[in-house]
């Protein structure tokens, strides 16, 4: 265990002590995002951020997107804490269990923290295959994860990219705009299918052959084999494609385990009321790992920063009002929006892009940007800024509507400007 504040601020002795008024687990954007919280509503609290990765909280979009195309970008620029907050940032540390009746927490070294308020933002882990444990092969996710790839992915080595989902599709532009030669192997047959409407998903996946991936859809890594300098995966056809890495993105899973293990409900993440309280006293959950009511689509666990930063702010806020006496708490009652770049295509989308849902396309005569509404029975359920910009809030507007008033294409078309 390591203890430090923030990277460039003066270290903190190990000598910390083992209580605190409030307590994040998981060292991520929301814990991030909470502890500047709660600063600003508590100056004087005492506040504890347990993280299990070796790293501080970073601002995790960088890792598949800026640190790659900007030839600017450091890794440094992406750390989210700094001496201001305050907070005692204790790196590679696990939480194994939680008595929220003593408020106690108990660590994998089993010493334990005692808290007065506990926010557990512990986010997401990568869900994994049945792959031999290598060097070589990253379950992409964290900022030692960027280091070993950076290492390992120099121009004119090769990778394959294991998963054509929202990770795997922007690891494998980046990589192949480092000159890497980039096999991509994914369950579907277009990048992104599950996402996007067929056309556009065939066109997005013509671009990633036009710029050098190898795309082998219907697939995915079916054997591993580790050698010393390199790795050999064979695809579902027994083909063989020989890599000196191998990067998994077959989507993530909520880190909820130690919640259940205390008796707090989950149900595929943690269950919070509209205020990000838990069903345990003083506990409450943020981020990635945190199910809540959406004001537009309902129950649901989001998995982007904007719902990590905004959910940590809040959540952050009313524990601070809580602690202090202040009966007032804030809802969240917000739809968070996500964002993604593949090569030179961008996009901005709120809500659920499924392409299994009825779709309403709206692009420009050369295609170069357009808007993907996704209906259920005349109510859109999300939609798809393809190089269009901020029309984030007009998006919602729309599906605001549409819970009231169902909606067609003749609604849709045309209702949201295409510049």
């Amino acid at each position: 265990m390591q203890i430090a504040t923030a990277p460039g601020a003066e270290a903190r002795p190990d000598t910390a002590g083992t209580a605190f008024d409030y307590v994040i687990v998981g060292a991520g954007i929301a814990a991030a995002s909470a502890a500047r919280s709660l600063r600003r509503n508590d100056p004087d609290g005492t506040i504890a951020i347990l993280g299990r990765e070796p790293d501080g909280p970073f601002y995790r979009p960088d890792l598949s997107k800026t640190l790659w195309v900007d030839e600017s970008a450091q890794l440094d620029s992406g750390w989210l804490l700094d001496e201001n907050t305050g907070a005692e940032l204790r790196t590679g540390t696990t939480v194994t269990a939680i008595d929220a009746e003593a408020k106690t927490l108990t660590l994998s070294d089993t010493s334990t923290v005692t808290y007065s308020r506990l926010l557990l933002a512990t986010g997401s882990e990568p869900r994994n295959l049945e792959l031999p444990m290598s060097d070589r092969i990253l379950y992409y996710r964290t900022v030692e994860d960027y280091r070993r790839l950076r290492a390992l992915a120099r121009p004119g080595s090769r990778a394959v990219v294991v998963g054509g989902g929202y990770i795997g599709a922007e690891i494998a532009a980046a990589l192949a705009q480092n000159s890497v030669d980039v096999t991509l192997l994914m369950r579907g047959t277009t990048v992104q299918g599950h996402m996007f409407p067929p056309r556009l998903a065939e066109e997005v996946t013509q671009t990633y052959r036009d710029r050098g991936v190898t795309v082998i859809g219907g697939s995915g890594a079916y054997g591993v084999s580790d050698h010393t300098d390199h790795v050999i995966v064979a695809d579902a056809d027994g083909e063989t494609h020989t890599a000196d890495v191998v990067v998994v993105g077959v989507g993530v899973i909520p880190n909820d385990q130690v919640a259940q293990q205390a008796g707090i409900t989950v149900d595929d993440g943690i269950v919070v009321d509209e205020h990000l309280a838990t069903s345990a006293a003083d506990v409450w959950a943020a981020g990635d790992v945190a199910r809540y009511d959406d004001p537009l689509l309902g129950r649901r666990r989001v998995e982007h920063v904007n719902n990590a930063k905004r959910m940590g702010t809040i959540a952050g806020r009313n524990m601070a009002r809580s602690r202090t006496g202040t009966k007032e708490q804030d809802p969240y009652a917000y739809t968070p929006f996500f964002w993604s770049d593949l090569f030179d295509y961008g996009y901005e989308a709120v809500g659920v892009l499924d392409a299994s849902l009825e779709t309403v396309e709206d692009f420009t005569d050369d295609r170069t940007a357009g808007v993907v509404y996704y209906l259920d029975e005349g109510a859109v359920r999300g939609v798809l800024l393809w190089n269009v910009w901020d029309s984030v809030e007009k998006a919602k507007q729309v599906m605001e509507q549409s819970k009231t008033e169902p909606l067609g294409a003749d609604d849709l078309i045309g209702r949201i400007a295409l510049e």
